[in-house]
């Protein structure tokens, strides 16, 4: 019934709320998202308790320090068996090249898989105006390819941009390199904080690789029912 492609974000605040949302969706959903706001709450043991139940995790922490910093924290994390972590991809090639070549590095040494690690392009929340406030004069898009192309010379497998921009980014990075989009609202579902977004076939279609989706599910009346209609959805393209 699942499919690796949908990733439910877990935005909430304790255990209880986790296992309960988890224990709903059951077998539908086999990947989750893990963000700030669940891990300052909860601290590692979600992670944890996620991999025990056979989920996929995507550890959305979004490192962005010093190159030795960012890879050290990177380290640290690996050993709680995220399948995917990320880092600001703003933070240049050579953090980025730092954290990818010390993450395998560590995982080899170890002896365990290295998580895939991504980086973040520009916030899917972002809107033209927020953009223009910062006083950039590139266009939005053209940076997001911009950043994709810098994060996969630096040996990172994959991205997070808006489903607006994973055509470019396919076309510019190849058909290997994931694309992570958030942003993604099946129909008549309210865009709440986001800005660029799309409807999970839509993002699919122009090379998302994996559908971020929180809210659409989470809040909806029955969660399990939310899920599987976008998963119906996303079938229609593989």
């Amino acid at each position: 019934m699942s499919d690796d492609r949908l990733i439910v974000a877990l935005d909430v605040h304790t255990m209880d709320d986790v296992k309960a949302l988890v224990d709903t969706l059951g077998e539908t959903v086999s990947y989750y998202k893990v963000g700030m706001e669940l891990f300052y709450s909860v601290g590692p043991d979600v992670v944890r308790w996620l991999k025990e139940q056979g989920k996929h995790v995507f550890l959305d922490l979004k490192l962005h320090d010093i190159p030795n910093t960012v890879a050290g924290g990177l380290a640290s994390l690996m050993g709680l068996g995220a399948d995917i972590v990320n880092v600001h991809a703003s933070g240049g090639y050579t953090m980025m090249k730092t954290a990818a070549d010390h993450l395998h590095a560590a995982a080899a040494e170890q002896g365990i898989p290295c998580p895939k690690i991504i980086g973040v392009t520009v916030l899917t929340s972002m809107n033209e105006d927020d953009w223009q406030k910062l006083g950039e004069t590139e266009p939005m898009a053209d940076l997001v390819t911009r950043l994709a192309k810098l994060a996969k010379a630096a040996g990172l497998d994959g991205v997070v941009a808006s489903p607006r921009e994973a055509a470019s980014i396919r076309e510019a990075c190849g058909k290997d390199f994931l694309i992570v989009t958030p942003g993604v609202r099946p129909a008549g579902a309210s865009i709440d904080d986001q800005s660029r977004i799309a409807m999970p076939a839509q993002a699919l279609q122009n090379g998302a690789t994996h559908l971020v989706i929180g809210r659409p599910i989470r809040a909806a009346k029955d969660p399990k029912a939310a899920a599987l209609a976008i998963l119906k959805e996303m079938e229609r393209v593989k």
